[in-house]
């Protein structure tokens, strides 16, 4: 019951934001933008109480990170850093779930496609416009988030893979909208996204594999018996 609540709060604080809250002034639209994260953090915590090892932890470390980047996304490079931190941490915590298969790991051709198209599309798009300046920390954050989306395809856990795939979708359009050319509804999409990309990949540590070294000593027992 608790956990229902905990997710209509974040469906509810989340149209707030993104339908309700005016940009300015600054401080109160950040705070109501931070304010779903802060309740999907909540609610990877409670999720974490049924789990065990280093996964859990890693993965609300990057959800905290990502948290950051939107309340200082106003100071572009800044909020690109805090969020490239937090696609770095889920990158360790997806590799802990690491499910092997070829034809998972074949997925990374597609994503290099993309990538390749993106970049071809965003470096063209900054040298027009003069920012030169941004071409390496964009192409950078490009190539993380890329193998966030790839490392979370190799989990086999579809909630990471659902996640990851919207948290493309929103990043894809906040570029393409800022730096490129205009997008319909760009805001409402971008937020919608992301907002369900972050749920979805906290509520991955509900499908968390528990590695042999990470279980606990009283199942090694009786897994010896």
């Amino acid at each position: 019951m608790k956990e229902r609540w905990l997710q209509l709060a974040i469906l509810i604080m989340g149209i707030v934001y993104i339908f309700f809250i005016p940009q300015n002034p600054i401080g109160i639209s950040i705070l109501f933008k931070v304010i779903p994260m802060l309740l999907i953090i909540y609610y990877a915590y409670q999720t974490k109480l049924n789990q065990s090892g280093k996964f859990p932890w890693i993965m609300m470390v990057g959800l905290f990170f990502c948290m950051l980047g939107d309340g200082l996304l106003i100071w572009f490079v800044i909020g690109l850093s805090a969020f490239l931190i937090g696609h770095l941490f889920y990158i360790g915590g997806f590799l802990t779930q690491w499910n092997f298969s070829w034809v998972r790991l074949l997925s990374i051709l597609p994503i290099v496609i993309y990538g390749y198209f993106m970049g071809n599309k965003l470096i063209g798009a900054l040298q027009s416009n003069g920012e030169h300046a941004l071409i390496i920390p964009v192409i950078f954050y490009l190539i993380v988030i890329s193998t966030m989306f790839w490392s979370a395809i190799m989990t086999r856990n579809n909630w990471a893979l659902l996640g990851s795939t919207l948290f493309i979708i929103s990043d894809s359009v906040l570029a393409w909208n800022k730096f490129i050319s205009e997008v319909t509804y760009s805001g409402e999409i971008i937020m919608i996204t992301y907002y369900t990309a972050q749920f979805l990949i906290a509520k991955s540590l509900s499908n968390a594999k528990i590695s042999k070294t990470e279980s606990s000593p009283s199942i090694e027992m009786m897994d010896a018996k």
